[in-house]
């Protein structure tokens, strides 16, 4: 064979070798996108399915929420309707006390005409008998009419002094009320230990370590004292100061969460845990100047504001207190029209001398002004700093806001934590110094000691004394015992004559 046709012959079988296997590879590329199709048919169906269930139960949960919703659209409907019915009820009981005001009125009307009518009479008859001369008839004439006009004159001011003083105690209960009603601060209470949750038991023998090593560094480090007892998953800290146990509680949770718990470690995690705390009360102390709308502060008192964060008084945080003062003081200053950003900025600062670490004495109003003279603060807002609980006499309108303020905020009812022993002993206190009184019957103490009901002895005591005997109870309070805002007094004198018709 001539080698031209070896090589074709060679040619064929290659290109047929080539056929067949691009064959077999188009073969399996065709296998491997069915099981490719086949695969996505079923996790589209798989999706749908998915899918499906998902909507029934969005639309099963939806229909719960709304037959929720419209059973409490019914039962305030109901409410509405039922306090509609009561004010109904006793909008008719007003008209008709104001029918018989008006009858008992005419009444006495028409005697006091009779009596100004006997009054003539008798002053005709006396001066038939007297036989006076016309001149001495003037004279006492004129005297008269100057008696009767001087009695006018006097009940004439009384009258303006008592609406005075009852329109002056009006418009102050409208101001100080609006501003409580526009002021909403959150309020929080602390007590000197806090707990820590832990995930398990095991993690408590961690925490004490060989021979106590790991608590005893801690406690020391931290200067707070470790109390693990029986109390399941729970290690509580002790301490009064409560920048050290919010570093100590930062520091245990964030050594919980690590699991390493060694006196080496426990050191590094208290030093991590000091800067986390100081980051997060100087955000406290700017985030209070943004909330309060007071800018310009020292960092140094920005730095006092967030230490108040961790502070309390009786239960109440200082620092949503001096916000809410600060929102109360300046609501009045807009009413009175005294300078609002004086009376907003002293009243922030107001508690500033509570921030400080011990180490300076007296009383912390004064701390507070010094405070705020030595960090650039104006004249007005150290005088009202340093009168908020009268260590110096206020003698600025802002001044006496400030110190209103502070007393608004702290007697609120709920405001500050009382136990409940000290509650009933402030109410016993009061009950019985009022029934001390000669001529008290009963006193009772309502409204959580705000307000003292004294009902009196008819018999002994008349009506021109109750008010006299209001008074000298007052200053009894005032002076024996010790209370925050301040305390109503009300004394009742009811005369009753019962018979019975047989």
């Amino acid at each position: 064979m001539e080698p031209t046709g070896w090589l074709a012959a060679g040619t064929s079988l290659a290109a047929a070798a080539a056929c067949v296997w691009a064959y077999r590879a188009n073969g399996r590329w065709l296998a491997e996108v069915r099981d490719r199709d086949e695969r996505l048919r079923v996790d589209r169906a798989e999706f749908e399915r998915e899918r499906a269930e998902a909507l029934l139960a969005g639309r099963q949960a939806l229909d719960g929420q709304r037959g929720a919703l419209e059973d409490e659209y019914r039962e305030r409907r109901a409410e509405l309707q039922r306090v509609e019915a009561r004010l109904e009820a006793k909008e008719q009981a007003c008209e008709e006390r104001r029918g018989a005001l008006d009858q008992r009125e005419a009444l006495l009307s028409v005697r006091a005409e009779r009596l100004h009518a006997d009054e003539q009479a008798q002053r005709a008859e006396l001066e038939r008998i007297g036989g006076l001369s016309a001149e001495e008839a003037k004279a006492l004439l004129v005297r008269r009419l100057e008696d009767d006009a001087r009695r006018d004159a006097a009940q004439l001011v009384r009258q303006i002094e008592e609406d005075a003083r009852r329109e002056g105690a009006q418009r102050a209960r409208g101001i100080v009320g609006q501003a409580m009603e526009r002021c909403a601060v959150e309020h929080m209470t602390e007590s000197v230990v806090s707990v820590v949750p832990l995930p398990s038991d095991e993690v408590k023998g961690r925490i004490i370590g060989r021979e106590g090593r790991n608590i005893r560094s801690f406690e020391q480090l931290t200067g707070v004292d470790l109390l693990i007892d029986d109390t399941p998953e729970a290690v509580v800290i002790s301490a009064f100061c409560p920048l050290r146990r919010a570093v100590a509680r930062t520091a245990l949770e964030m050594l919980v969460a690590d699991g390493r718990i060694h006196p080496g470690r426990i050191e590094e995690v208290v030093e991590q845990a000091q800067r986390q705390v100081a980051q997060r009360l100087a955000e406290a102390g700017e985030a209070a100047t943004l909330d309060s709308g007071v800018s310009g502060l020292a960092p140094a008192l920005v730095e006092l504001l967030g230490k108040l964060s961790v502070r309390t008084s009786y239960g109440q945080n200082v620092l949503s207190h001096s916000l809410e003062v600060a929102q109360l003081a300046a609501i009045m200053a807009t009413e009175l029209g005294a300078d609002v950003a004086v009376a907003r900025r002293a009243a922030l600062l107001h508690d500033i001398g509570k921030a400080t670490d011990g180490d300076a004495e007296g009383p912390h109003a004064l701390l507070g002004m010094e405070l705020a003279r030595r960090h650039g603060e104006s004249a007005a807002v150290c005088h009202a700093v340093g009168a908020h609980h009268r260590d110096l006499e206020p003698t600025s309108l802002e001044a006496v806001l400030v110190l209103t303020a502070d007393a608004v905020s702290a007697a609120r009812p709920g405001a500050r934590r009382d136990s409940l022993e000290q509650y009933i002993q402030r109410l016993t206190k009061l009950e019985e110094l009022a029934e001390g009184f000669p001529g008290v019957d009963r006193a009772y103490a309502i409204q959580a000691g705000r307000e003292m009901r004294v009902i009196v002895r008819p018999e002994a005591i008349d009506d021109a004394a109750t008010g006299h005997l209001a008074r000298e109870i007052a200053t009894r309070i005032e002076s024996d015992l010790v209370y925050p805002g301040q305390i109503k007094v009300t004394v009742i004198r009811e005369q009753r004559s019962v018979e019975y018709a047989r």
